[in-house]
């Protein structure tokens, strides 16, 4: 009963009649982009750490996977990523003297540039992960995100 109906609907596409819709393909990877401007050097690599489960948020080695920019002179980086479906966030920090590792005073707060989606700005503790997330659900979506320095 499912290949006649398939059959129809392949044919109906191919002659035009009907247009499948982007909620049709929403079961892949979208295509998002992840701006990160006010960078506080044009040269030091920029990180950026993407976390999809909230319990991990902010652990150690529990991002589901981490990019690294070189801003080539550029004020702002542009990341193209594929993300599945659902809720994300994302942490970013600019190591500046190029020591491969965030620096932190005596009291654990980073002494390098540090930002998080939604441009949450933390007051005296890291951010949760649901002030921090957006939604993936289609193709096209832009974050943009300001660094602190």
């Amino acid at each position: 009963m499912q290949a006649p109906k398939l059959l129809c609907l392949t044919t109906l596409c191919a002659a035009g009649l009907i247009v499948p819709t982007a909620s049709a393909t929403a079961d892949g990877p979208s295509s998002v982009t992840v701006v990160v401007s006010a960078l506080a050097s044009t040269s030091a690599a920029v990180k950026l750490y993407f976390y999809n489960a909230r319990e991990k948020f902010l652990t150690k080695g529990g991002y589901a996977f981490m990019r690294v920019v070189k801003p080539g002179g550029q004020q702002q980086v542009s990341l193209p990523v594929e993300l599945e479906p659902g809720e994300w966030a994302v942490a970013i920090t600019q190591d500046t003297n190029n020591n491969d590792k965030l620096d932190k005073n005596f009291m654990g707060i980073p002494t390098e540039p540090f930002a998080f989606s939604n441009n949450v700005r933390p007051r005296l503790a890291p951010p949760d992960f649901n002030d921090c997330k957006f939604t993936v659900g289609g193709p096209g979506k832009v974050v943009s995100i300001v660094l602190t320095k």
